[in-house]
């Protein structure tokens, strides 16, 4: 999983990752309490690269974190909204 770009950003982000092999995958994005804020994906994706964008424009600046889960692995990332 890569960092999201541009970081900071306003008010939308980019964020790439790629799957070795088919798996039930999530992507969920919490805030600094640990609150689910907005989940991008849960499903089962093919083998690949992809690339999701989240538009939080109705979300106040801060920082956010942002969880890739598949059946082996989890990944975590910060990311910094500014208005």
């Amino acid at each position: 999983m890569s960092q999201n770009y541009p970081n900071p950003f306003n008010p939308a982000t980019k964020i790439e990752f790629s799957l070795p092999k088919r798996s039930e995958t999530s992507l969920i994005i919490y805030n600094v309490l640990g609150q689910e804020v907005k989940r991008l994906l849960d499903g089962d994706l093919a083998a690949g690269d992809y690339e999701l964008f989240w538009d939080a424009s109705r979300y106040s600046s801060g920082v956010y974190l942002y969880e890739l889960r598949t059946e082996k692995y989890r990944f975590v990332r910060k990311m910094l909204l500014v208005k």
